[in-house]
């Protein structure tokens, strides 16, 4: 492996990557909505040689390089969040500016601009014929910010090559760690607690239960048992939030008879969803007014028509530092930045939680931008770091 052939030709390929980059921001793909931008990455893959480009029955864009016995899918997602208030915004989220060798719009930072570093990673394999006993599959997921895991619990479970199973024995997460290689991070689980009342009129509430004032008891206990979760050293504390609340009521100058309260429950080690639900249905306010407790289902159409599904649980994982894919993750960061990279874990949650989260696939994280700007008016990514991810996907199927 020439080290210095392949930074020269990531190198003589900035351009590229950055007009490619430039393109993919200039696509609106929100969540449902990304068959424009998959049209595009799979052009870009046929143009500059990846040997198979398949666009799979949920919409994710899946090129491949080799036919190796070893078996690695890098993934970006390619779908964002919208743009919220676009009056906040110094510039139109879709007309990407590139200012002091930074580029901003919607997608830059979370995480589509990956899609390009990978895409020019897979040329440069292909131009220096780099190719040894493995098969590269790269993979523009949808749907990501939706339901986090799915399009690649899709594509492992249900998806071919021209007959061959997509059953990678190691993935790579492109979503952004600061040109970190992060090896894990919390899993989530979201509910919601439903507490029933009995309506009145509001002049006699006496007559009836408000369910607002129940739920407020159940809200109590739900901030108390937030202060005594579980602690671990790597991923950090669990958490529970209440993200949202609901009831109804016949009118405004009625009791509430029903109330309903979501939650966001993030889960560090050793915290599952059994335990989550355990923990809830113990607390008193919950006995007492015999609150339902629900896992949310998530559903939805796809671009491509498909309908979808999927429980809202989230898995926890971790990749242990002696890992061979952990190794080889931090041998390809040190030659990309010249220094032993930092090793970490993300605070927010990624399509690992399918890979290794719910299959026990090995899987790792090295990513271009800061996770500071994700989903931000002031998105951005350093053009070198795209530069600097795209050496990575170069350099780690070498030491697998």
């Amino acid at each position: 492996m020439d080290i210095l052939k392949i930074k020269s030709s990531i190198e003589n390929n900035r351009k590229n990557i950055i007009n490619f980059a430039k393109d993919i921001i200039s696509i609106p793909s929100y969540s449902t909505k990304e068959k424009n931008l998959v049209l595009r990455i799979a052009k870009e893959m046929r143009k500059v040689g990846f040997d198979k480009v398949k666009i799979d029955k949920m919409g994710n864009v899946i090129g491949q390089i080799g036919t190796g016995r070893k078996k690695i899918l890098v993934d970006a997602h390619i779908d964002t969040v919208g743009v919220g208030d676009v009056s906040q915004w110094k510039q139109n989220p879709f007309k990407p500016i590139l200012k002091n060798n930074i580029l901003y719009g919607r997608g830059a930072t979370d995480q589509k601009l990956s899609m390009s570093s990978m895409v020019y990673a897979g040329k440069v394999i292909k131009d220096l014929n780099l190719k040894n006993d493995f098969t590269l599959w790269m993979v523009g997921s949808c749907l990501e910010e939706d339901c986090d895991g799915l399009p690649l619990l899709h594509i492992i479970q249900k998806e071919k090559m021209e007959r061959v199973p997509m059953k990678p024995d190691y993935v790579v997460i492109t979503e952004p760690t600061n040109l970190r290689v992060c090896r894990g991070h919390r899993g989530r689980i979201e509910l919601k607690i439903v507490v029933k009342g009995k309506s009145c009129h509001a002049s006699a509430p006496e007559r009836g239960e408000n369910a607002v004032w129940k739920m407020s008891y159940v809200i109590q206990e739900i901030t108390d048992l937030n202060k005594r979760l579980k602690y671990d050293k790597f991923l950090g504390k669990g958490t529970v939030v209440v993200s949202c609340i609901e009831c109804k009521t016949p009118s405004l100058n009625a009791v509430p008879d029903e109330a309903t309260i979501y939650l966001d429950r993030r889960l560090t080690a050793g915290e599952t969803k059994e335990l989550v639900l355990k923990q809830l249905s113990s607390l008193p306010s919950v006995k007492k007014f015999n609150a339902g407790i629900e896992v949310l289902q998530y559903n939805t159409v796809c671009w491509t028509n498909l309908k979808v599904q999927q429980e809202k649980y989230f898995p926890t994982w971790v990749l242990p530092e002696k890992h061979k894919l952990t190794q080889a993750a931090v041998k390809s960061a040190q030659l990309v930045l010249n220094k032993p990279p930092v090793v970490d874990k993300w605070t927010f949650s990624t399509n690992g939680v399918a890979t290794a989260g719910r299959l026990g696939i090995p899987t790792i994280g090295f990513g271009p931008g800061n996770e500071i700007y994700a989903h931000t008016i002031n998105e951005q990514m350093p053009v070198e770091h795209l530069l600097k991810a795209a050496e990575f996907y170069t350099f780690l199927p070498m030491f697998l």
